[in-house]
């Protein structure tokens, strides 16, 4: 993980914390300072953090199988329901839309409930979903249910975070590369086994994704005895006391933050952090169905997505370090893009002959994720406008990243092929290394506000 400035209040109170806009990212979670308020250590003292550590790896675990299971199954989901490129498109385009639709409750939500208290239902959405996702006779049923799923998946991904910094105000770091390498180890194996794992249950593509609500089902049990925590929130010192802490952000709010949208450093970082989650979400909806069209057994095809995948695990701590080493990170964008451009270089010509080529290189170039939550740290001087700049990146990245996945669903049906596709996937490379070489330049949203 990158080095952490002190730029958030460590003192902040649960309710600040819980407050981040919908979609800050986990570097501006890490950013927070490592020493807790004395007052607020009662989170600590009361819930054993083992029990936390727990219920983070198993809730980071289930962020992604969701996605990753349906891709290595795409092909059997879309001939049993009956559907076309374009509707499979559109199956491929609902994470993000999800993401950036439910992931903005989050904040409010944890401010009633507690933050605990919101990562366990979101748990159990994912189970509910990805248990009632087999049961599917049509499309809509099957979209519902994935729907479900992808709320609980959004709601918890925004506050990671803010549970690393109430719990492990001292390990903020390292918790966060702990529940990072989780997430991606949750979405490599899904994209590995699933396949396998469905052939030797002996079932079809119901059984194979309806398993992985096992999984979900037990990342909602150590959340469990954390739900009564919400009322610590309430609780914590008289009502005036409360009214206060909650007063003084919103108040000095306006003086603190900056104005995000006449930043044009915000703009390319937006856009940046749009297209490589377009990159991102194609390669998990479609790169196993190229491999399969192309010859490859979709046992194999699922591997190769895990590989691409597993590829997070080591490059999201190498990056970031890397990355604050330097006053620009224009260089770390462009060869990031460039190994992308290769892999799809290499998927349009021979996608068959070198696919643990492009399998490697493409999960490269989708480091690019963990690079963009690192500038996002980097690009404000003050706590105010690391949150407001996560957000509105965030914010706007996915909604950039919707049509993508869908596109190429588009393309592919009418096209009768994945050249064209291909060649749009390759293509959106370039706009990435130039909107990315302008956001890692050496300033802050501050200086252009």
């Amino acid at each position: 993980m990158p080095d952490e400035p002190k730029t958030l209040d460590p003192a902040a109170t649960p309710a600040d914390a819980t407050a981040r806009p919908a979609g800050t990212s986990a570097v501006a979670a890490t950013t927070a300072g490592d020493s807790p308020a004395p007052d607020r250590a009662a989170p600590q003292r009361r819930w054993p953090l083992g029990l936390v550590a727990v219920g983070l790896v198993l809730a980071a675990l289930n962020l992604r199988p969701a996605i990753t299971s349906l891709g290595a199954l795409l092909e059997e989901v879309s001939a049993d329901l009956h559907m076309s490129g374009s509707v499979a498109g559109v199956l491929t385009s609902v994470p993000p839309l999800c993401f950036a639709v439910f992931g903005i409750t989050a904040p409010r939500l944890a401010r009633r409930f507690g933050p605990a208290a919101v990562v366990c239902a979101g748990m159990a959405a994912i189970f509910t979903g990805l248990l009632l996702r087999p049961f599917a006779t049509g499309t809509a049923g099957f979209l519902a249910a994935s729907a479900l799923a992808l709320m609980g998946i959004a709601v918890s991904n925004v506050l990671m975070p803010v549970i690393v910094k109430r719990y492990f105000p001292d390990r903020v770091g390292s918790m966060t590369g702990l529940y990072s390498m989780a997430l991606a180890l949750g979405t490599s194996i899904a994209a590995a086994a699933t396949v396998p794992m469905t052939s030797a249950l002996g079932g079809g593509w119901r059984l194979g994704l309806g398993v992985w609500a096992v999984l979900a089902a037990l990342a909602v049990l150590p959340w469990l005895p954390l739900l009564r925590d919400r009322d610590t929130d309430r609780g914590a010192g008289t009502g005036a006391d409360v009214r206060a802490d909650r007063a003084a952000p919103a108040a000095a709010a306006p003086a603190a933050a900056p104005r995000i949208t006449r930043s044009r450093t915000a703009w390319a970082l937006g856009v940046f952090f749009g297209l490589q989650a377009t990159g991102a979400y194609i390669t998990m909806g479609w790169m196993p169905q190229i491999f399969r069209d192309s010859g490859v057994p979709a046992t194999t095809a699922g591997v190769l997505l895990a590989v691409t995948m597993v590829m997070g695990v080591p490059l999201a701590f190498v990056i970031p370090r890397l990355a604050t080493r330097m006053k620009n990170q224009g260089p770390i964008v462009v060869a990031l893009g460039l190994c992308g451009l290769t892999g799809y270089t290499g998927l349009y010509l021979a996608p068959a002959a070198g696919a643990w080529v492009w399998a490697v290189l493409l999960g490269i170039s989708n480091c690019s994720f963990p690079l963009a939550l690192t500038m996002i740290g980097m690009r404000s001087r003050t706590g105010a406008g690391v949150v407001r700049l996560s957000a509105f990146a965030q914010s706007v990245g996915y909604l950039i990243s919707i049509p993508g996945p869908l596109l190429v669903g588009v393309l592919y049906q009418h096209s009768g092929g994945w050249g064209l596709p291909i060649a749009l996937m390759g293509g959106l490379m370039v706009p990435q290394m130039i909107v990315g070489t302008l956001a890692g330049r050496d300033r802050t949203v501050e200086d252009e506000c």
